[in-house]
């Protein structure tokens, strides 16, 4: 079976390829601009799951997801049949909170950037720390720490 691809990491940063279908568009044939959140989650996903964190694994300790933040800048459309990157680097981590930068490139053309705020929970919706698996797993993909 051909399995379908998590990205690969250049540096910090996570970088995912989407190509544009025609029902990612609106009638004007123009990226519909909710999809653009589908973007950044498949590239916040892949980032964890080649870094190793389990999405399946993390819920088997209870431990969850939710966006509390996510702020667009809408540079350029996109259209169907673009090839995109989604580019990825989380940049901290603040007790149940990862802080989070994402860009969405087309070529060397900025078409989105975007800034959140994850909050790590339990399954029954709690504030809870990220376990020290995970943050084990993502300290070397976090921003050094300037002194």
């Amino acid at each position: 079976m051909i399995e379908p691809t998590a990205g690969a990491f250049e540096g910090r940063e996570h970088q995912l390829a989407v190509r544009i279908y025609y029902e990612d568009t609106d009638f004007s044939g123009i990226v519909y601009h909710a999809n653009y959140l589908r973007y950044l989650e498949r590239g916040r996903s892949d980032f964890f799951r080649l870094a190793g964190i389990s999405h399946t694994e993390l819920a088997q300790q209870d431990t969850a997801f939710a966006i509390i933040r996510m702020e667009l800048d809408f540079k350029r459309s996109a259209r169907i049949d673009d090839a995109l990157l989604v580019r990825t680097t989380y940049d901290r981590v603040e007790g149940a909170r990862l802080f989070v930068t994402q860009r969405i490139t087309r070529g060397e053309d900025v078409v989105l950037e975007a800034k959140g705020v994850a909050v790590c929970i339990s399954l029954s919706g709690r504030p809870r720390r990220p376990t020290p698996e995970m943050l084990a797993k993502l300290s070397p993909w976090l921003t050094p720490i300037q002194s």
